[in-house]
């Protein structure tokens, strides 16, 4: 292989299909290894989840059970097979999640022959599960409607607003518009018929 060759495979790996793919299979990794962890090691993140759902710690630093307010303990889920439900479907959303953007990682780096747009719409709906998840899940029902921003015992409030802004970085990337020259002769229109190219035309992976 020329050294030409070299440089232009080389160069490749700077192109926005690659950062796409491995933002994505680093999305994918993140999830499927937390759902391995809660699958392999149950009971540790089960305590969180029941005590999220019976917000008995939603008294901010008073003892667990206490001072809590009348007004909201209506919305407590307190029974501990509903509980246990609510964790395993937790578990079951995240292994899909990771599922589909670990399939999406793989389309990115088939797309150099058969183009990216397979590849985009499967990691926008992973991210999209994602999000909901974290954003969904942790950020607005876990820490508003069960009051969890108000525990300091159980508090998954910081890790879900890293995460969702992860997932959410990555959507804002594989969206990204690049402007080609005039001169370059390759396929230059977008996923949308458009005269851009967006990340799932740019250059080969």
């Amino acid at each position: 292989m020329s050294e030409s060759a070299l440089a232009r495979r080389a160069l490749t790996f700077g192109t926005l299909p690659v950062v796409c793919a491995v933002l994505v299979a680093l999305n994918g990794l993140y999830l499927l290894i937390v759902a391995f962890g809660n699958i392999t090691d149950f009971p540790t993140n089960q305590a969180f989840v029941h005590h999220v759902l019976a917000m008995d710690t939603t008294n901010f630093t008073t003892k667990p059970g206490t001072g809590l307010d009348p007004h909201v303990m209506w919305r407590a889920i307190t029974a501990p097979w509903l509980q246990d439900l609510c964790y395993v479907a937790l578990i079951a959303w995240e292994v899909a999640a990771g599922l589909m953007l670990a399939i999406a990682t793989v389309f990115w780096f088939r797309g150099r022959r058969t183009g990216y747009e397979t590849a985009r719409r499967l990691s926008t709906t992973g991210l999209v599960m994602h999000v909901l998840l974290f954003f969904g899940g942790f950020t607005v029902i876990g820490g508003e409607w069960f009051q969890m921003w108000t525990s300091t015992f159980w508090n998954g409030e910081d890790p879900a607003f890293r995460n969702s802004a992860l997932a959410i970085l990555t959507l804002v990337v594989l969206y990204l518009p690049v402007e080609r020259p005039s001169s370059d002769k390759r396929l230059t229109h977008s996923f949308d018929g458009d005269q851009r190219l967006n990340c799932a035309k740019t250059a080969d992976v």
